[in-house]
């Protein structure tokens, strides 16, 4: 790794810590956090009271996003998330994009899971 790549790195998580300071996941509205990489995507959402996640997606499930990749992939995702989320009964929760800008894959499954009609 390049010292361009760990800085970025840590960047992106001074950048996550400084928004969980204000973005809480409660029992009644769970906390939607994203986790992207290089080549995948993940979601879950997370009660931080009980330190607990409630359900989660991820590119690398079997049957989630087979064969489709990129901004395609993360819309998958997303819808896959608010229908997990819908059947065990969470309808709102709040957004914690992880540091990462809210653009791309990480709008897309933002986007899609709203679509899918869960609310933040």
């Amino acid at each position: 790794m390049s010292a361009q790549t760990i800085d970025r790195r840590a960047a992106r998580l001074r950048r996550h810590r400084r928004i969980r300071k204000s973005v809480s996941g409660t029992s009644q509205r769970p906390r939607l956090a994203v986790f992207r990489s290089a080549s995948n995507i993940s979601a879950q959402v997370i009660d931080d009271q009980a330190g607990h996640t409630l359900v989660a997606a991820s590119t690398e499930q079997t049957g989630v996003a087979d064969g489709i990749t990129g901004v395609a992939a993360a819309q998958e995702v997303g819808r896959i998330i608010a229908e997990r989320a819908k059947e065990a009964g969470i309808d709102t929760v709040v957004f914690d994009r992880g540091g990462y800008i809210y653009h791309g894959r990480v709008a897309a499954l933002a986007d899609a899971a709203r679509q899918a009609g869960l609310e933040f």
